[in-house]
């Protein structure tokens, strides 16, 4: 969609176009409610300062929406569009690294009670392993933050691919 486009959308149609980038209701009319805006740049600056930042409750919301790393959603929605396309890093035909990726899943949910969120998109699978793995060592709150700069580095990356000049 042009910028012109989403600054002349509806309200609810912006707020739609906004939506599967993340779904944390605050952000989408925050960045919805400030339109226009003169420039692409402006628009990202804008999410990203919007997003900073997510609600532990925003976070969780969130997080219900993403699939686990290397696991490639399969619905037609927006979203899992972008996910597959985010993921295209993780080649599920190189049996080592899924099986790593999905041993380092099935522990991160059991130490942390969610599924395992990093900005998947640039990274190649072995990067995501290494960062996952490390991840395992974090504590809690610690992991609290880094999930919630991830969530953000994924909304205004997902926006940024959605909103041309």
């Amino acid at each position: 969609m042009k910028l012109a486009e989403f600054n002349k959308a509806d309200p609810a149609a912006a707020q739609a176009t906004l939506r599967p980038c993340i779904d944390v209701t605050r952000w989408v009319e925050a960045v919805a409610g400030a339109r226009p805006f003169a420039g692409r740049a402006e628009l990202l600056e804008f999410a990203a300062q919007a997003a900073d930042p997510f609600t532990p409750a925003e976070v969780e919301a969130a997080m219900a929406h993403h699939p686990r790393i290397g696991e490639r959603p399969t619905a037609a929605s927006a979203e899992a569009s972008m996910s597959r396309s985010e993921q295209a890093g993780v080649d599920p035909s190189d049996t080592g690294v899924a099986e790593a990726l999905a041993r380092g899943n099935r522990e991160y949910e059991e130490k942390f009670g969610r599924v395992f969120l990093i900005r998947a998109a640039g990274r190649t699978a072995p990067q995501i392993l290494e960062s996952l793995n490390q991840r395992l060592g974090n504590a809690p709150e610690e992991e609290d933050t880094i999930v919630a700069q991830q969530l953000r580095e994924i909304a205004v990356l997902r926006l940024e691919g959605l909103i041309s000049e």
